[in-house]
């Protein structure tokens, strides 16, 4: 019996023994001069009570020991990449194996920002201190591997853009065919989807079991009308991806008063599209997650890594 069913309701985000025994071998080592790490499996399922439930980090149950050590693990871990280390590891296990569907598909959901996520210091604050980082801590730049601003740009740098309803973030992701996340970019809420389509395809990498650089190119890419723009397409044909879009019918009148000077109509798969909706059932898999359905966090990165954190628990559940 896993440690979930033992705990009935208080199994809420907890990890059962089949997959903690996916992640034991995956995380950092430690104990380096200076300290030790606290129990990793009680402190990530503290990390995953919170993601599931939203409370307040004052508010964990007590057996998941002192709120401070959860806290400051999972904003450590958002900071260095680790927990997009782990997320990356899982995939490429799953790729091995042959289990992801490599007709990806992209969109987004926008996200209310909680009053607390607003007045964040214009200046952030300096990384935390690597205590026992070692084998599985990624210990590249914060900023390029998490999107952390590094100038404190203020609300348009922490991803939070103004809306009637107060701030907002916008959650662009593209999903696998099992309805997975296989990567996620923030933007302020009021950005449009169609230009970050190549900075999320660009994200995709994913680790070869061997020898090979990581896999980053879709078998095929769908999308809705949002994504249709010039740009986009020869983005995709440019790199060889073939991709189901729908055209505006804007686009359409265009193209037919220009007459032959217009090109040839898009192609398009109708009953292919209708795979698209593995993005739509991933967000509902994401938003599931209290934590992510409303963001809490003042600074982005953490707020990815929190998002991270949810995306590896769909592929270790899925």
């Amino acid at each position: 019996m896993g440690v979930g069913a033992r705990l009935g309701v208080w199994a809420v985000g907890i990890l059962t023994n089949a997959e903690w025994d996916r992640l034991e071998s995956l995380l950092p080592r430690g104990g380096t001069r200076g300290g030790r790490w606290s129990d990793h499996r009680r402190v990530i399922n503290g990390v995953l009570y919170r993601v599931r439930t939203g409370v307040q980090w004052r508010d964990l149950p007590e057996r998941f020991g002192p709120w401070e050590t959860v806290y400051k693990r999972h904003r450590r871990w958002s900071a260095d990449g680790t927990w997009k280390m782990l997320l990356s590891r899982v995939q490429a296990a799953e790729d091995a194996g042959g289990r992801i569907d490599w007709d990806v598909s992209v969109d987004s959901t926008v996200v209310r920002a909680h009053q607390h996520a607003a007045g964040a210091r214009k200046a952030p604050p300096a990384p935390p201190p690597q205590k026992g980082a070692g084998q599985g801590t990624n210990q590249g730049d914060p900023a390029a591997e998490t999107g952390r601003p590094a100038d404190g740009r203020g609300p348009l740098g922490e991803c939070l853009g103004r809306s009637r309803g107060g701030f907002t973030t916008k959650i662009h992701l593209a999903a696998d065919g099992r309805c997975r996340p296989l990567t996620v970019v923030l933007t302020p809420g009021h950005y449009g989807d169609g230009p970050q389509l190549e900075r999320v395809l660009g994200q995709i990498s994913v680790p070869r079991s061997g020898v090979g650089r990581p896999r980053s190119r879709p078998d095929h890419v769908l999308a809705d009308k949002a994504y249709t723009s010039r740009k986009n397409r020869r983005y995709l044909r440019r790199r060889g991806i073939r991709h189901t879009i729908p055209e505006r019918l804007d686009q359409q009148r265009h193209r037919q008063n220009r007459g032959s000077r217009g090109g040839r109509p898009t192609g398009f798969d109708s009953e292919r599209y209708k795979k698209r909706n593995t993005v739509e059932r991933a967000i509902n898999r994401l938003k599931g997650f209290r934590a992510v359905a409303t963001r809490y966090e003042k600074r982005a990165y953490i707020y990815l890594g929190t998002i991270t954190l949810a995306a590896l628990t769909i592929w270790l559940r899925t």
